[in-house]
């Protein structure tokens, strides 16, 4: 049976190609997503500042929860673990204790916080490549290590050490003096020396050194420090270190992060290994995906091809093929084809996943300190998905075929049969309620991370419903787009006519269409459905008549006070952001001054009262609150970004979560919390005759570097940017199964059109022209371009709907009219390219040469 296969596959190239193309696409998809999701898990992240220190230690960053379940009589524990947005800080007594270990030759600890260089015009100095720039003590340079190249260490409170980088960026030198925005004032610092790493320069931070006694000051955390760095003794090995270090810490009631080897690279970048996890949750949602898309697609591709090989297996049958021989012979053709579009596949996925994880490094949503890991599992994975959908596609697809009776069997090939597959319109019509099941279940949800993955899910579904219905809907759009086309001439007589004949090959043609339609609206609005729902709350709670914004680390406290004194400033109100813990459950948070609380915002309070709001409050948005079971009143546990558990009582209830996050706390209380305590914006309220205007408001900030004053355009812009930055990761991440799929549409219809050779002699024989062949083809292809887009948009805008309910409350997705039309454009131009080249090329032939090759 194996030398068969491979003999039918050698004759028939053309019709092997289109299943080959699917198999090859979906196995580079999920190798890519498979490379992505195995660093996420496993990726190394390469330490720079601590790369002279074997062993670092520093806080546990993650919040912990311990289960325990009873079950016939076991006992069993269950514990999880989520990660902290903010750096957790030491005491200052750790270092002590660790110098104290016999195998420690010095305990080095190090002070970490935002600090950016001042350019002459008043500019804030980026890090290097746009990255930060942090302030430490000089005593931790040696943790790199850093060495002087220039001028002496800092010993006063006004002198500072640049590294070498930032010098040569900035044309400082030593002696030279330089305004530095920390997490203070702006303040003046004379430059005392320049230092360079002794590998060569820093490449994911700048790097600027203050006295200990003033970074101290300037870190905002008196009596803490962000980690310890330990140089063993001669002939002590960073394991035995690491062990001696665990033992003596253990049993203080704190949990430590005591790192060696590549594990110091996540306790020096905190991002990195926050991204671990985007990586695997974007890896596996979009291999999921892919999986899904890509069995629909490749069980479509099989369908067309063992459909137009129906007369060949109908000869089979009428010689005395079995239909387990038929269905063994269609079964290694496919193990073939997958076998070896999965080798192929998998190849060409670490390229994508090489692409993919610089593009996300470009968005800023993983660091590239976060190295691309891979063994040979997504490899095998991918050929085994190849094989596998394979298999199960070529026997789902033949079971009709092997099935039936020697007798009926050429009757059976010579035409499509009229009567309806009633075991495949049952299975449709379940299929069908599932999806309508999982749209409703979507218009309940109401977190981004619950109801994402659902929304794609609901388009995956209810396209299988339309690829087991396609016959149904196909000749029911016949029956009516089949009216006006009575009134055309030969091309739209002949199109309703073969349409109507062929309703499984023109269904073919629509799924993999609507699929790509219903994908590609449904990944494009939901991102502006969110944005503009967000915008929207976030414009109409916003009261104050100016924002104050910087393009540095933030406002300083100096700046809001020195706003507080202009003339007509009646209310200045502070925010800080964060996120924190509630349990394990992550929540957008903010911190926001009680002065002019109920005058420069308004969150749509539904229950309770801002009135009194203090360090001891918290505000909800009805999301949160609803998910959590509070109400004003009630007491709320609450784990801030640096691990300080608080017990906080709820005050009120809003609307606007999406515009302003879910909870709000006191600004005092959330900037004593995180790593940088300045505000991310201010919001002013002006009154009277002598009501300030940008340019006093602009006056009293002049020393403030990096500060500008918006008005409520500018803020709408501002905010427009960042969600579209967010919105790219999504779009890049769901563009390549779109991508996908549209090679699926293209790789259909020429399937299709090509193996329709014969017929196309046949009607230039009985009299019909070129011209009204290519007519009929180009009706065709506007058949099943309208047909997809009416199934598309409906697919896509049910499922909008159903994610606009749950996470906005309202039913009022926001769909571009633009991007709508261009993605029915792509689709068009996508079916007319796939329809009329292979039709061209089928005409080129003479009629009875082409019927007598094909006898």
């Amino acid at each position: 049976m194996l030398r068969y296969a491979l003999q039918t596959l050698k004759a028939r190239k053309g019709g092997f190609i289109g299943a080959f193309l699917a198999l090859f696409c979906a196995a580079a998809l999920v190798t890519a997503c498979g490379i992505l999701l195995e660093t996420g898990l496993r990726g190394t992240i390469a330490t720079e500042r601590y790369a002279a220190a074997p062993v670092i230690v520093g806080a546990d960053q993650n919040v912990h929860q311990t289960t325990i379940k009873k079950k016939k009589g076991k006992v069993k524990e269950k514990h999880k673990a989520k990660p902290l947005a903010e750096r957790v800080w030491l005491p200052e007594g750790t270092t002590a204790k660790l110098a104290a270990l016999p195998g420690v030759r010095k305990a080095v600890p190090e002070t970490n916080f935002p600090a950016y260089a001042v350019g002459p015009q008043g500019q804030i100095v980026p890090g290097i490549d746009g990255k930060p720039s942090y302030g430490h003590a000089w005593s931790s340079a040696a943790l790199t290590p850093f060495e002087l190249t220039d001028g002496k260490a800092p010993t006063g409170a006004t002198e500072v050490v640049l590294d070498r980088e930032l010098a040569d960026r900035t044309g400082l030198k030593t002696g030279s003096s330089l305004v530095v925005q920390s997490t203070g004032a702006p303040t003046t610092y004379k430059v005392s020396g320049i230092a360079a790493a002794t590998d060569g320069d820093l490449h994911q931070q700048t790097s600027l050194f203050f006295s200990d006694e003033t970074a101290r000051d300037l870190s905002g955390r008196p009596g803490q420090v962000t980690t310890v760095g330990l140089m063993p003794k001669p002939g002590v090995s960073a394991d035995e270190l690491a062990d001696q270090a665990e033992k003596a810490l253990a049993g203080d009631g704190r949990k430590y992060a005591i790192a060696t080897g590549g594990e110091r690279g996540p306790v020096e970048f905190l991002d990195a290994g926050k991204a671990r996890v985007k990586l695997v949750s974007m890896g596996g949602a979009m291999g999921g995906t892919s999986l899904l898309v890509a069995i629909l697609v490749v069980v479509g591709t099989f369908a067309l091809s063992i459909q137009q090989r129906y007369r060949e297996l109908a000869l089979l049958r009428a010689i005395a093929a079995t239909p387990k021989q038929v269905r063994q012979l269609i079964g290694r053709e496919a193990l073939i084809i997958g076998g070896l579009a999965g080798g192929l596949g998998s190849v060409a996925g670490l390229p994508i996943a090489y692409w993919l994880h610089s593009k996300f490094i470009d968005f800023k949503a993983i660091p590239d300190t976060l190295e691309l890991t891979f063994s040979f599992v997504p490899f095998a994975a991918a050929v085994g998905a190849a094989l596998l959908g394979a298999w199960v596609a070529a026997r789902i697809s033949a079971r009709r075929t092997a099935r039936i009776r020697p007798a009926e069997a050429l009757s059976e090939a010579s035409m499509e049969q009229r009567h309806f597959a009633w075991g495949r319109l049952g299975v449709g019509m379940l299929v069908l309620a599932l999806g309508i099941g999982v749209v409703v279940l979507l218009g309940f949800l109401r977190t981004e991370p619950a109801s994402q993955p659902v929304t794609f899910l609901s388009v995956v579904v209810l396209a299988v419903a339309v690829s087991l219905l396609g016959p149904v809907i196909a000749r029911i759009a016949v029956a009516i787009l089949g009216i006006p086309l009575k009134f055309s001439r030969v091309g739209g007589h002949l199109a309703t006519a073969n349409a109507r004949a062929n309703a499984k090959r023109m269904a073919a043609a629509v799924t993999p269409l609507v699929l790509l339609i219903g994908m590609a609206c449904t990944v494009l609005f939901v991102q502006t459905t969110m944005g503009d729902a967000a915008s929207a709350q976030a414009k109409a709670g916003n009261k104050a008549d100016w924002v104050v914004a910087s393009n540095g680390p933030g406002v300083p406290a100096e700046a809001t006070e020195a706003l507080r004194a202009v003339p007509g400033v009646t209310q200045v109100t502070e925010i800080v952001r964060t996120q924190v813990r509630v349990g394990l459950d992550k929540y957008p948070a903010q911190g926001i001054s009680a002065q002019g609380l109920t005058t420069n915002w308004d969150p749509d309070v539904s229950k309770g009262s801002l009135k009194g709001f203090g360090d001891k409050s918290i505000a909800m948005s009805d999301v949160s609150a609803d998910h959590l079971g509070k109400k004003p009143g009630d007491t709320l546990k609450v784990t801030l970004g640096d691990a300080t558990v608080v017990q906080l009582k709820v005050a009120a209830v809003y609307e606007r979560g999406l515009g302003f996050g879910d909870l709000t706390m006191s600004h005092d209380l959330v900037a004593q919390h995180v790593d940088n305590p300045l505000a991310s914006s201010v919001l002013v309220k002006t009154a009277g005759d002598g009501k300030a205007g940008r340019e006093q408001l602009t006056g009293a900030l002049k020393r403030f570097p990096g500060i500008g004053v918006l008005d409520r355009t500018q803020v709408d812009d501002v905010q427009a940017d960042v969600q579209q930055s967010n919105a790219e990761v999504n779009y890049l991440a769901m563009g390549l199964i779109i991508a996908f799929t549209a090679i699926a549409v293209v790789n259909t219809l020429a399937m299709s059109v090509s193996d329709r050779t014969r017929e196309f002699a046949l009607l230039r024989l009985v009299g019909t022209t070129r011209r009204q062949v290519m007519s009929m083809l180009r009706i065709e292809s506007a058949l099943i371009v309208l047909v997809a887009a009416v199934l598309g948009t409906a697919i896509s805008l049910a499922v909008l709907t159903a994610f606009s309910v749950g996470m906005t409350g309202a039913a009022q997705p926001s769909v571009d009219l633009p991007m709508f039309l261009g993605v029915l454009g792509f689709a068009a131009v996508l079916t007319a390219v796939a329809t009329l080249v292979p039709g061209r090329v089928a005409l080129g032939g003479r009629p009875a040469d082409v019927i007598s090759a094909r006898q």
